[in-house]
């Protein structure tokens, strides 16, 4: 990741990142200096908030990536002026476009006319002396009749018997209007307004291929489509583009053509006498030179538009997955349904640790009864995960019929989503934790373990594997796995590692940590048998005092050598609350979760050149609830048991869920049948909706009606509104977005980890676009970069 070193950060730079994220420049240039100085994002958030300003996450890494793009902007600039002067072409007038140039963009148009390239047709026509035949029709001099007595001067004759090159003054026309097409079309104005014009009113045109025409194909709503090129959400696009892949589909940017042709003409041709020839030049510099470039630009720039809101969503509903509640330190059976291969049985202790395995056959129902009642005689456990893959429910009603048969009190029985298991089951991790272990039994390990804690769970599965993503494997995979690798990070972070207990996959998550050093702390904290104080995490090997510094807030030892080493206030600051505790003659034990005491601390005593009110506040709110975790309760969702079904539901059916996905057009609810029903974005509340994030989160508990149940295709409309829907559009069926469309690009993704889970579209990136080029109208007069000159 490249970021401005501290010491040449340019301040051009830092004053344009501050005015377009609208920030301080000071806090800007602060910002960058941590990150150069090697701080983590979670880090500055947390512990820094003084030197930023108080930024969050989201401003941080905001400003992080555009003075990355900005960076890399600098750079292509200095490597295109070096090109370009060497080749001795660099003017007063190309410099100073390139200078101004303020995206990517701007900067490869005014480099193209320059840029190293394949032979083409005008450099033939050059090399065949007609540059000349060019300039008089592009001058002026020429009328459409003296070209043809002029381009006959032109004609070359036969050499050595062999044809001539220029054979005919036609021929030397074609060449002359070859040289002026890719001067137009390399024109950096008139690639501009061509490149927005077709961005303003083009449209997404997609067809299907004749020999793929099937009623059946889940590209169906996609055969004859059109859509704003403006508009199209990121769902579709994906959708389009799979189609594509999978060979079912064509699809392209349709342009406003008879627009860009007049307009370009008029151009091209302006006050110049050889209209028919010019009139040539400009059809022919659209059609075969820059309809194709900016349909293909304009192509990568729709699967970038629809990578990063898909990219988005994927981090934001990972986001919510990982911070799901936890049941805590309970001892949990965790059963991972089967209907041939049995229902896999694994029997963890309060801490995660594996006590006992099993397999139970759901047609021995006596079996299977007597064997679940002995586990909880044998284990005492105080909940029952069970997976809600294939024979969930089934697996759920006889482990209920067991338990009824027992004395209160009894284990909770919990549906668990199982997203990822079978991954994790058969990953090096789940290997190297369970060698001896048969690979489906580790499934149910998991199962059980991810109602302990779905965080310290989850961070073992490759986050593409979780289920919550829309077309994750047709996005950018490495600005993909950035965002998750964030997110993931942004929640351990949040939440804090228990650093005696945690596996290695997540305490490779921690800020400073990584796995190499993770890793390091398992294998001493094995040796040693724990750590006794966060300061014994100096000992580990290659954990310096930066590693420290970065991870230590974030790591917690309970029962530590300090009363704070359970805590989020960091070690850099215990003398402070020492002294605090003091001045309030108590010590710091007395102080921790002491509201009254708290409340006594007059925090502008303890204001420093270092320490500044957002710190302090942050050191209170810790000492009244110190190590609290900041999700939220665990609270079970409960399913009907006489619905199992799809066939058992009814509309006007009240039920409670899950929601399992956010995408664009809704929630995904999770109803306990196998498949989950759909509460369209105009059924998630009463009042208008547009983001359906406004009003659920992944792996809430709601309340839905069903509305609508269609078992030939599989689908369920579900809606969250107080009066069921009746007086709303109705759900699948109107709204935002062609829901039909939208479902079926859902369907088409399973719970399991190697498909995609669907996925909402985005309500906003939070990253900033690079701003656009401005369209330019040339006027009379007006001189383009490259010289051609519009009169």
């Amino acid at each position: 990741m490249t970021v401005p070193a501290a010491s040449t950060t340019d301040a051009t730079l830092v004053a344009r990142v501050a005015t377009e994220l609208s920030l301080n420049p000071q806090q800007v240039q602060r910002t960058l200096t941590l990150f150069a100085e090697g701080a983590t994002l979670p880090f500055i958030a947390r512990y820094r908030k003084e030197i930023t300003g108080g930024l969050d996450e989201v401003q941080l890494r905001d400003v992080r990536e555009r003075a990355e793009y900005l960076t890399e902007l600098e750079d292509r600039r200095a490597a295109i002026l070096k090109s370009i002067d060497e080749q001795g072409k660099l003017d007063d007038v190309l410099k100073a476009g390139i200078l101004a140039a303020d995206t990517k963009q701007a900067l490869e148009d005014l480099y193209l006319p320059y840029k190293p390239k394949r032979r083409t047709r005008a450099m033939i026509a050059r090399e065949r002396g007609l540059a000349p035949l060019a300039e008089s029709l592009w001058d002026g001099s020429l009328t459409d009749a003296t070209a043809a007595a002029k381009a006959a001067e032109f004609v070359l004759p036969e050499v050595d018997g062999k044809p001539s090159e220029v054979p005919t003054a036609d021929a030397a026309l074609q060449g002359a209007r070859d040289i002026i097409s890719e001067q137009v079309a390399e024109d950096a104005v008139v690639r501009g307004w061509v490149r927005e014009v077709t961005r303003a009113k083009g449209v997404v045109k997609s067809t299907v291929l004749a020999e793929k025409k099937s009623d059946e194909s889940k590209f169906k709503d996609y055969f004859e489509f059109s859509e704003s090129l403006g508009t199209i959400p990121s769902h579709r696009m994906l959708a389009i583009r799979r189609g594509e892949t999978e060979g079912e589909l064509l699809w392209r940017v349709e342009a406003p053509v008879d627009e860009i042709n007049a307009r370009l003409a008029g151009e091209v041709i302006g006050s110049r006498k050889a209209t028919q020839q010019l009139t040539l030049v400009a059809a022919d510099a659209y059609k075969r030179l820059l309809a194709p470039a900016i349909e293909v630009e304009l192509r990568v720039e729709l699967k970038t538009r629809a990578d990063d809101e898909a990219i988005t969503i994927f981090g934001r509903n990972l986001e919510q997955l990982l911070l799901a509640s936890p049941a805590g330190e309970k001892r949990v059976i965790g059963l991972d349904p089967g209907f041939r291969t049995g229902v896999k049985v694994a029997v963890v202790s309060a801490t995660g640790a594996l006590v006992h395995t099993d397999t139970l056959y759901l047609h021995q129902e006596d079996r299977f009864a007597g064997a679940v009642r002995a586990m909880i005689e044998r284990f005492k456990p105080e909940l029952i995960a069970i997976g809600n893959g294939t024979a969930s429910r089934e697996t759920e009603t006889l482990t209920k019929a067991a338990l009824r048969e027992m004395d209160a009190p009894r284990p909770q029985v919990v549906v668990v989503n199982e997203a990822g298991a079978s991954v994790y089951s058969a990953s090096d991790l789940a290997r190297a934790e369970f060698p001896e272990l048969d690979v489906s039994l580790r499934g149910a390990v998991s199962i059980a373990r991810r109602l302990q804690d779905p965080l310290a769970e989850l961070v073992k599965i490759d986050p593409k594997s979780i289920g919550v993503g829309q077309y994750q494997h047709d996005v950018n995979q490495s600005r993909l796995k950035q965002r998750l690798d964030d997110t993931v990070e942004s929640a351990v972070n949040r939440v804090g590692v228990e650093v005696n207990t945690a596996s290695a996959a997540l305490l490779g998550y921690v800020a400073g940590i990584g796995p190499s050093l993770a890793q390091a702390i398992v294998t001493l904290r094995d040796s040693k048998g724990g750590f006794k104080s966060r300061g014994d995490l100096k000992d580990v090997p290659r954990l310096g005092a930066k590693a420290f510094e970065q991870s230590a807030g974030f790591l917690r030892v309970r029962g530590g050598a300090h009363p704070l080493d359970s805590s989020a206030v960091h070690p850099e600051r215990y003398a402070l609350v020492e002294r605090m505790a003091k001045d309030l003659s108590v010590n710091v034990t007395e102080f921790l979760g002491t509201d009254t005491l708290v409340d006594r601390i007059e925090l502008t005593k303890y204001v420093s050149d270092d320490v500044g009110m957002p710190t302090l506040r942050d050191i209170v709110a810790e000492l009244k609830k110190p190590g609290r975790d900041p999700r939220a309760a665990f609270e079970p969702p409960a399913f009907r048991e006489d619905i199992q079904k799809p066939s058992d539901l009814l509309p006007g059916m009240v039920l409670e869920g899950v929601v399992t996905n956010i995408v664009a057009f809704g929630a995904f609810v999770d109803i306990g049948v196998h498949q989950d029903g759909l509460v369209h974005v105009s059924q998630l509340s009463d009042r208008y909706i547009k983001d359906a994030n406004d009003v659920v989160k992944v792996g809430q508990k709601v309340k839905v009606t069903v509305q609508n149940v269609d078992l030939p295709r599989n689908r369920i409309a579900l809606s969250m509104r107080s009066d069921g829907g009746t007086s709303g559009a109705r759900a699948g069926a109107a709204g935002e977005g062609g829901t039909r469309r939208d479902v079926q690009d859902n369907n088409r993704n399973t719970r399991d980890g190697g498909r995609d889970g669907g996925r909402p579209a985005n309500r906003g990136s939070t990253r900033p676009a690079a701003p656009a080029a401005k369209p330019f109208v040339p006027t009379k007069g007006s001189v383009a970069p490259n010289g051609i000159r519009f009169k």
